[in-house]
């Protein structure tokens, strides 16, 4: 595959040329520019360089379980022999249960598991630059080999169906499917994502798609800026169009776009490591991106229903819930403020038709007003409200006070100027909110006790015709990355405790009136999470990153068991 690439030489300084009337020399601000015919293996070298290959290569065909790894860790089960273990009173609680139909599952994203990087086809993403030359990620950390689920996703899938899991949510890397974004199509990665569907389904788990999980081809990126420019609503519709019409009748769920405030949040793309093709101010860049993903999820929405595909659609939102850290009227503004530029920000559109008022003082005077057209057809482009609901927060007022920030755009928080912490006053004793995760995971705080109220603010709030899907919840158990012995990484308390409290919580949230009607945890298994790398670990499953051997930690157990207590056959 070779496409014409256009790349600017130079962007700053005049450039020389000749007055054709007279043949002397005369100058421009024009920038000089060049056309390239570029391969994806040309794309590869020049913009990434070397990436790293796994020893396994080629597709692995799952072998039984080991019945040894499917026997739950105490105090779920001891053997036998081992008798006169005494457990507090843990037992169905008969007035919680799940609704009938209520599905639980889990999650994973490209990027993060399948490695395989340049493997049959597949052209480069924004995250392989991200990772390989213009972010600090941990330990120098990349996707290259990840947990290679490239080759070891029939393994992957039948060891979750093992452990009771009803759907897997994974997605799909667009520059497999387009390596340049755009053009041609590379038959091998709609083959490869043929068979993970359909190996899900030969064991009995729904397989949920989630489009767009933020490694956005990184040819579209370089040609135009990806999502700062308008073109990339008809590659990424271009794109939609291929899986749906592909899928359409085998995905359960899809989701079009995962997290638009954390991809958007992108924006400006780190200076000197990519084409410069907007002049969009840094701090407008991310309100455009997410005005063209909106745009984008509303085509692709009524072009699946067009094609006559009836699974649910949504996109996938995220933020944690949001309380005042005093009772004072500034930090009660500073939540809303924080609820208008988090959650509100696309849910608003999606649900109630337009930006929150908060958020468009600020976006009314550079993106241009959505048409009625457009409202339109946001609005009702997400079946369910899908959250990514990990934690909760404190929110307050900036140091300079709201007003004071909103007057001056050199503050550090401008222009959502709200602040927010983990801990309380000193006044009020300065705890935390809920126990820490994972250093690396500061945001990560065990705060399950207000997923209720959480719950019951979204339905509330946004009234979701159809409900609520809570598309991620996990637990980084700290300085898990650290641990050498294999019984310490399985042995998982901390997690444990956070999966048993959470759905606990889902059960009370349900019990009092809210729509709950499925979750996803997070994740399938270690994976490269991010700038973090893998030194940080929110798999239910470890893998030893050297043989590729995954093991069930207590947690999957804990997990597996608080769902076949409490959903409904």
């Amino acid at each position: 595959m070779r496409v014409p690439f256009l790349t600017a030489l130079l962007a700053i300084h005049p450039v020389a040329a000749i007055d054709a009337s007279n043949g002397t020399p005369t100058t421009s601000s024009a920038p000089l520019v060049t056309s390239l015919n570029l391969t994806v293996e040309d794309l590869w070298n020049i913009y990434i360089g070397p990436v790293e290959t796994a020893a396994v290569n080629t597709t692995v065909e799952p072998t039984p379980i080991p019945s040894s790894q499917l026997i739950p860790p105490p105090q779920l089960y001891y053997p036998s022999y081992l008798t006169g273990a005494q457990i507090p009173a843990q037992g169905k609680n008969d007035s919680w249960s799940f609704p009938k139909g209520f599905w639980w599952g889990v999650t994973s994203a490209s990027y993060q598991v399948e490695g395989a990087v340049k493997a049959d086809g597949r052209g480069p993403s924004i995250w392989d630059a991200f990772t390989h030359r213009a972010m600090s990620v941990a330990d120098n950390q990349t996707g290259d080999v990840a947990i290679n689920q490239y080759y070891t996703y029939k393994e992957d899938i039948q060891r979750i169906a093992a452990m009771g899991v009803k759907a897997y949510s994974f997605s799909i890397s667009w520059s497999r499917i387009f390596p340049f974004g755009n053009g041609p199509i590379n038959e091998a990665g709609l083959q490869h994502y043929d068979d993970v569907i359909d190996t899900c389904l030969e064991y009995g788990v729904q397989p949920q798609v989630t489009l767009y999980h933020w490694d956005l081809p990184l040819f579209l990126q370089l040609s135009y800026g990806g999502w700062t420019s308008e073109k990339i609503v008809d590659d990424y519709l271009a794109y939609a169009r291929v899986l749906l019409t592909r899928w359409g009748s085998k995905v359960a769920q899809w989701y079009t776009f995962n997290e638009p405030i954390s991809f958007c949040g992108e924006y400006p793309v780190p200076d000197g490591y990519f084409t410069t093709t907007t002049t969009i101010p840094a701090h407008q860049q991310k309100f455009w991106c997410g005005h063209y993903m909106l745009l984008a999820a509303g085509k692709t929405y009524n072009l699946a229903r067009s094609l006559n595909i009836t699974a649910p659609i949504s996109v996938k939102n995220n933020g944690g819930y949001k309380l005042p850290r005093t009772n004072s009227s500034a930090d009660a503004e500073a939540v809303e403020r924080a609820w208008a530029f988090n959650e509100g920000w696309f849910a608003d559109p999606l649900f109630l038709g337009d930006y929150p008022a908060r958020l468009k003082n600020l976006t009314s005077s550079f993106l241009p007003e959505f048409t009625a057209a457009e409202k339109s057809l946001i609005q009702g482009a997400s079946d369910y409200f899908a959250h990514d609901a990990y934690t909760a927060a404190y929110y307050m007022a900036p140091d300079a006070g709201i007003e004071g920030c909103l007057a001056d755009p050199s503050n550090s928080l401008y222009p959502q100027c709200y602040n927010s912490t983990y801990t309380l006053p000193a006044s009020e004793g300065g705890w935390l909110i809920g126990p820490a995760s994972d250093p690396n995971t500061r945001w990560l705080h065990k705060a399950t006790e207000w997923l209720p109220a959480f719950l019951h603010y979204i339905q509330r709030t946004w009234q979701p015709a159809n409900g609520i899907v809570i598309t991620e919840f996990g637990w980084t158990e700290p300085f898990e990355a650290y641990k050498s012995k294999r019984e310490d990484i399985l042995s998982d308390p901390v997690r444990s405790a956070y999966y048993r409290d959470y759905v606990e919580a889902m059960l009370i949230a349900v019990a009092e009136g809210v729509n709950l009607v499925g979750c996803l945890a997070w994740s399938i298994a270690d994976n490269l999470e991010w700038t973090a790398g893998f030194t940080v670990k929110f798999g239910l499953q470890y893998v030893n990153l050297t043989t590729q051997e995954r093991f069930y930690k207590a947690s999957f157990f804990e997990l597996a068991n608080l769902f076949k207590t409490y959903i409904k056959e």
